[in-house]
């Protein structure tokens, strides 16, 4: 007997269309919400807005981001919370920061704290708000 829910073979290495919906948006909003972070530091810190200056502020990150993203084989559940969002969170948080100061730049320990409550929020963020939606209209 085969599961109702799926939509793939159980060898398919084919992504059944629901998730590769959630994973186009998961990637791309993490993406995005990294470069938020970096524009919203930059501007709060009236640097420029150029697009040399978010890059350069923002590489760190999104490098870590995928690093995340490699190590928690995320494309298999781009929105699970635990421990995928965790993992990914910490990773761009730590390695962004590790990245930053061996580019010469600075990791003051209040940027750290406002680091990680804001890369927290977006990245986390995002998946619970994605999972509660879900899980509403699959009720339905």
């Amino acid at each position: 007997m085969t599961n109702a829910k799926s939509t793939a073979a159980p060898n398919s290495t084919e992504t059944p269309a629901p998730a590769r919906k959630l994973l186009g948006y998961a990637i791309i909003l993490d993406f995005v919400l990294v470069l938020v972070f970096a524009v919203s530091g930059r501007a709060s810190h009236a640097e420029s807005l150029s697009i040399g200056g978010v890059a350069w502020t923002a590489w760190p990150f999104l490098a870590a981001l995928l690093l995340g993203w490699l190590v928690t084989r995320n494309w298999r559940s781009p929105i699970l919370l635990w421990p995928n969002g965790v993992c990914i969170w910490l990773i761009t948080l730590a390695g962004g920061m590790a990245l930053r100061v061996l580019s010469g730049e600075t990791a003051a320990i209040p940027f750290v704290i406002v680091a990680t409550l804001v890369l927290g929020l977006f990245l986390l963020g995002h998946r619970i708000i994605t999972a509660l939606v879900i899980r509403s209209t699959t009720r339905r």
